[in-house]
């Protein structure tokens, strides 16, 4: 016991970066899991982490603080990271709601506690359970673990303000976007479509009310679209997934100023 005390300054150091990444990840993050089982979770992860990695001897000092402080922002960039490229699915999902009129109709996510569009919280869901038969998961928690090859535990300066983080930060936004359009986009072209045939008809037939016809027609066609190419918005999902992990390797590459 006495040969273990001089590591737990690190040990520390790896518990505060899980759990600090336990605070930003998909899945690992939401409400419905207790804090108890997130502190549990990350115990036992930083204590097979410790062994594995085996960190050096620390001192608890005024550098240790800070080095509290680096741990604590690697793990919250790296979740905010993957939370971020994630939450294009419901991006795209809120597309849709708004081309077919559900956009007032958002629901309480119970995960985070905030307001979802109905479709995007469909798909999100489908989009966890598709991460999980994959084991995305366990994708999550190794990305956490190969952080310390990039960011050692005794490294106390971290490039935070340095242009490339930003740029490439900005650059995942800008991507994250981009893609959630790619999901939305047959759903949304075919409404538009539905739209100007409505227009026409309204046109052409001055009796027929469009706007009491409009609305089941249109979320009619949305089911069925949404329906015929749920096969290609998994596909898009899969390359999310894989976006989702390079974005965090390159993310810790950056901080780690390699």
């Amino acid at each position: 016991m006495l040969d273990l005390l001089p590591q737990f300054p690190a040990f520390l150091l790896i518990f505060t970066r899980v759990t600090s990444f336990f605070l930003m990840m998909p899945l690992f993050s939401y409400r419905s899991i207790p804090a108890q089982h997130k502190v549990g979770l990350g115990f036992f992860l930083a204590l097979i982490m410790f062994t594995a990695i085996d960190p050096p001897a620390l001192e608890i000092n005024g550098a240790y603080f800070l080095l509290v402080i680096k741990e604590v922002l690697v793990g919250l960039m790296i979740g905010f990271a993957a939370a971020m490229i994630l939450s294009a699915i419901q991006i795209a999902g809120g597309l849709i709601d708004f081309q077919m009129g559900f956009a007032i109709a958002n629901v309480i996510d119970p995960q985070s506690g905030t307001q979802s569009p109905l479709t995007g919280q469909y798909l999100y869901t489908i989009a966890l359970l598709f991460l999980l038969s994959v084991n995305g998961h366990h994708m999550l928690l190794d990305g956490i673990y190969h952080s310390y090859d990039f960011v050692p535990i005794d490294q106390a300066w971290i490039p935070f303000g340095n242009e490339n983080v930003a740029e490439f930060l900005i650059q995942s936004f800008n991507s994250m976007f981009a893609t959630a359009f790619q999901m939305s986009i047959p759903v949304v072209g075919s409404l538009f479509l539905v739209d100007v045939a409505l227009g026409i008809v309204a046109r052409t037939v001055p009796q027929l009310n469009v706007f009491v016809v409009g609305m089941p027609v249109k979320t009619g066609v949305s089911f069925i679209v949404l329906i015929a190419v749920m096969g290609a918005m998994m596909m898009v999902v899969q390359r999310l997934f894989s976006d989702m992990f390079t974005t965090m390797r390159v993310l810790m590459e950056l901080i780690g100023g390699s």
